[in-house]
């Protein structure tokens, strides 16, 4: 990719960019002054979509209308409301709708995952997962294998980079599932690292697992939405993500869960059951025997909650309008773009610790201050003085995400602009 450093490329960029009227579709926060905010935090909460409020506000009217009578005789009937996701939600993360279900939130997924997915026996009960993973993550799996009478100190398995590096290499991933192997029931990793913005390569890392005889899992958070997925084809066992990041689904949404399709028919197979993923044919019949819907949906334990599952559809509604090879497309150029600047105007100060490679990145850069001008938290806190919105992650990393859907080649123009302002401020 050909870039230079001016104000005038970056113009001519959005000028040419065939997703910029999106950025229309979404609601932009305000600086004090009036003008709009630079909002490069989709990582972690994603924009208010202008169709949310309209489809919030159109449930909350069938609701004072129908009351109860909402489930069967809204034009959006509540009781199948989730399956209006299904078609979206399989697209963006490469699957069929029967094995896609939105339900809950991450962690409750994930947990209601490792139910069914992580059966410990004494010879095989380690679950692998990275080093730094998100710390609700950690939580989870920690609590799983205490759940099941062993200890983290020898059932966790953490794998991560290299002394002086900042990213896991896949060769390492290898070695140590290959060499912990017949002891490890579960391969539990991210599709994007949230602290480095690593993509990690999923089809690999499912094969890899299969070979040792383990379940394979994913943590989608920041992949769907973010980069192409394809996780029928992959194999994976299962995958679990939230919708208020990428997906723009907003604060708390519902999340979304991933089963493969051969393990629809697990009937027998262990699980937290309720009455939301019984069949649905014979659901209302009140029957004492848990009969699961085949696939994800029979995971199911509750039904959608409407009012946070409206703007997540009203959210994959704009996604299937974009499509995903179009928004990928961007997200390369828009984010190589902006470590093109930080490399040419901030090299001896800003260090990038996400890979350099654009099919190794999603849309996400970890910036870290380097050297005597490392007050980073005096950086971030200056960004944010100037109308940059990103996002601070202990110990030292400034997390930067230009999101294809509503972000501007110029608004990273600017960015560097103010951070290097910002590195010249006195400590």
């Amino acid at each position: 990719m050909n870039f230079d450093g001016g104000r005038d490329f970056a113009q001519a960029q959005d000028a040419a960019d065939p997703l910029a009227s999106f950025r229309d579709r979404f609601v932009i926060p305000q600086r004090p002054d009036g003008g709009e905010v630079i909002y490069f935090c989709g990582n972690s909460l994603g924009l208010q979509p202008k169709s949310a409020v309209t489809m919030v506000g159109e449930e909350l009217a069938v609701w004072g209308a129908l009351a109860v009578g909402a489930h069967f005789a809204a034009e959006r009937a509540w009781v199948s409301y989730q399956e209006r996701l299904a078609p979206a939600t399989a697209a963006l993360v490469g699957a069929e709708p029967s094995e896609v279900v939105t339900m809950n939130t991450l962690t409750v997924n994930l947990h209601l995952m490792m139910v069914s997915f992580y059966r410990p026996t004494p010879a095989r009960h380690k679950v692998v997962i990275e080093r730094p993973a998100f710390p609700s993550d950690r939580y989870a799996v920690e609590s799983q294998i205490r759940f099941h009478g062993f200890e983290p100190a020898t059932s966790l398995v953490e794998v991560g980079p290299r002394e002086g590096e900042s990213t896991i290499r896949m060769e390492d991933l290898a070695a140590r599932i290959e060499a912990e192997g017949p002891t490890v029931a579960l391969l539990m990793l991210p599709g994007v690292n949230y602290y480095s913005g690593q993509v990690f390569d999923m089809a690999a890392l499912t094969r890899l697992g299969h070979s040792q005889g383990c379940q394979v899992g994913f943590d989608l958070a920041h992949a769907v939405g973010n980069i192409p997925l394809r996780l029928h084809d992959w194999g994976a066992d299962f995958a679990v993500w939230c919708t208020y990041k990428y997906l723009n689904g907003g604060p708390g949404s519902i999340a979304g869960c991933f089963v493969h399709d051969r393990h629809r028919d697990w009937a027998n197979q262990p699980r937290l059951a309720g009455w939301w993923g019984h069949d649905k044919a014979s659901r209302f019949k009140m029957g004492p025997d848990f009969q699961p819907i085949p696939g994800a949906e029979g995971w199911q334990m509750s039904n959608a909650p409407i009012l946070s599952t409206a703007p997540v559809l009203a959210s994959l509604g704009i996604f299937e309008e974009a499509g995903m090879p179009a928004l990928r497309a961007k997200s390369e150029r828009l984010t190589s773009y902006l470590a093109y600047l930080v490399g040419e105007r901030l090299g001896d100060h800003v260090e990038i610790l996400t890979p350099a490679e654009s099919t190794e990145r999603g849309c996400q850069l970890s910036l870290r201050v380097k050297g005597a001008r490392g007050d980073q938290r005096r950086v971030f806190e200056v960004l944010g003085a100037n109308g940059v919105v990103c996002d601070w992650r202990e110990p030292d990393v400034i997390r930067v995400a230009p999101v294809p859907l509503y972000n501007r080649f110029e608004e990273v123009f600017e960015f560097v602009g103010i951070l290097q302002g910002a590195l010249a401020r006195p400590v």
